[in-house]
């Protein structure tokens, strides 16, 4: 098989493959579907195996961060390891987050026994918060502490508008998570500010969240309308030339210049074999990138 292709993830000067993981389809009941032991197993191991080397994780992503120690954890060194912070141990997700120094380092230290690791190839704040939400009860501090004394490697967050201008300009972050697909467009003039800043650009939501089959939810900054309307005003049926709808989602994600990795998640093998597929056709040929472009921006989506 062809190896995935990768990108200097900022200035951090570490090499991603543009395709990553996403481990949140492994936190199991009662935040998502039920996951044997065995699927996990199986899936992780095939991420690996096809070489991707990102992995996206977070402490309350259930049972993720446990399966991954079980199941991985010896093959450490072969992949880049990404996890949260903030969130609060064992609330699970939607829980409120809580930002002083002190969970800070109670969660990551959870993170590292749980992943079964020495150290957090990056740790993410789950939230975009202000820059006095960072600083006033120590949370920026600590996850800074926890880098200095080498538990984590890199501190990121996981930021969208309006927070993320001044995320960048206070020069502390090595990377964003940033939300952007075809469909979601807002975010396409911050991602690469933050690239120039030399920033590593992590996406999530590259695939509209498993599209088609959850285009009928609403989204962050799609107020009153859907991933499927706009979708269907765009017309971009017309052009798929062969590919199905997710093929050309993540391709058109992969042909953004400034991104590093996209987070693809799955607990299923053979959509995981599916999304390499797509990813190793590389981005869309550029004339259809342009006219999709045109089309997305005339139904919204397009750059805030």
């Amino acid at each position: 098989m062809a190896e995935l292709p990768k990108r200097t993830l900022g200035r951090s000067g570490i090499e991603v493959t543009t395709l990553g993981f996403g481990a949140m389809e492994l936190r199991g009941a009662p935040g998502g579907p039920e996951i044997t032991d065995q699927q996990a197993e199986k899936v992780l191991n095939a991420v690996l195996d096809a070489g991707i080397n990102f992995i996206d994780t977070s402490i309350d992503y259930g049972r993720s961060e446990e399966l991954m120690g079980r199941f991985i954890a010896h093959r450490r060194s072969e992949y880049f390891l990404g996890s949260k912070c903030g969130c609060v141990p064992g609330a699970g997700m939607g829980a409120e987050h809580i930002h002083t120094a002190e969970n800070i380092r109670a969660g990551v230290e959870q993170s590292l026994r749980r992943l079964k690791t020495d150290y957090l190839d990056l740790v993410q704040f789950h939230r975009s918060l202000t820059r006095r939400q960072f600083e006033e009860q120590g949370a920026l501090e600590a996850a800074l502490a926890l880098k200095k004394a080498g538990k984590v490697r890199l501190v990121g967050v996981s930021g969208t508008l309006p927070q993320l201008a001044e995320q960048i300009d206070m020069g502390v972050f090595d990377a964003f998570q940033i939300p952007y697909s075809a469909l979601q467009r807002e975010h396409e003039e911050i991602i690469a500010r933050a690239s120039a800043a030399g920033a590593g650009i992590i996406i999530r939501g590259g695939v509209a969240r498993g599209a088609p089959t959850d285009w009928q939810r609403a989204y962050y900054m799609l107020p009153g309308s859907s991933m499927r309307e706009r979708w269907e005003q765009a017309r971009l049926d017309d052009l798929l030339d062969g590919m199905n709808r997710a093929e050309f989602m993540l391709r058109f994600t992969l042909s953004n210049p400034d991104l590093d990795t996209t987070i693809v998640g799955t607990k299923d093998a053979g959509h995981l074999r599916d999304n390499i597929a797509a990813a190793l056709k590389g981005p869309l040929p550029d004339n259809v990138l342009q006219e999709a472009k045109r089309r997305l921006a005339a139904a919204g989506s397009r750059p805030l």
